[in-house]
Formats: structure tokens, sequence, C-alpha cells
């Protein structure tokens, strides 16, 4: 098998034509070499085509769990409506506090990126990034010393 076909979508035809070999006698080893696929594919192909009787297959990738905090989509929205300086850990607080549901900050991001609510809060580094402009502002009036 070379190393172009790793990680492509095989056609249907061509899965169905593996199985059709090896339900005329043919190995699955044998089959695999004699269409240029990966023998585990070709075992793969045979055992889904016999429980389930499908040749296409399974859609790959894609979003699986997001469906879990959209549930809590209303929520999530007016608490940044109501408190616009919210972290995300204190939005995941707030969740596992009132809801019993556990979000990573990392998830709270994404539904929030996929909402285009992203925002930047690092209260510490503005802390320090207010006191440099001021000391910056300071300079700029009083002149060098």
């Amino acid at each position: 098998m070379e190393a172009s076909r790793h990680g492509r979508a095989i056609s249907e035809d061509l899965r169905s034509r593996v199985i059709a070999a090896v339900e005329s006698g043919l190995s699955r080893r044998a089959a695999a070499d004699r269409f240029g696929v990966a023998a585990a594919s070709a075992v793969r192909w045979v055992r889904e085509w016999r429980e389930s009787g499908a040749t296409r297959a399974k859609p790959q990738g894609g979003d699986k769990r997001s469906q879990r905090i959209e549930a809590y989509r209303d929520t999530i929205l007016a608490v940044i409506e109501g408190q616009d300086d919210i972290t995300l850990v204190e939005l995941a607080e707030f969740l596992r506090a009132e809801h019993a549901v556990v979000f990573a900050p990392s998830t709270i991001w994404r539904f929030l990126d996929r909402h285009s609510m992203t925002f930047k809060k690092n209260s510490a580094r503005q802390r320090a990034g207010s006191a440099r402009r001021a000391r910056a502002a300071t300079r700029l009036v009083q002149g060098p010393a």
C-alpha cells in the first residue's frame, strides 16, 4: 500500500469490490493486495458489511460533543451579558456550582469562538499593563528623568 493513500477516503465502489472478492472465496489479505488497500481495511470493511450490510464509509471527524455545552447556551450568554468581564474559569465554576456540569475553560472558549464571542481577559496582565501605561504616561508628561 502506498503512503499517499493513508487517510484518504476510499470509494464505495472499491469497498464493494473488495467485499465481493472476499465473499467469492478470496482471503481478506489477498483481496486487499489485489485492490491495493490495507489488509486491516479489508478486514474492517468485510466485518462491517457482514454485521450491518453497509459498504459506505462512516463519517469522519466533525463535532461529537458540542451539543453538551450548547444545551447551556442561553445560560452562558445571560451570564456574560450580566457580567461581561467574567473569566473562562469563573464561567466554568458558575456552571459547575449552579448547574452541576463540568466544562473545561477550553471547552467554554471553543463555545464562545463558535458564537463569535471571543474576548481576552487576563486580570493580572491587565493590572500590570495599567501600571506600565500609567508610568509611561507620567514619563510623557514629565519628560525623561
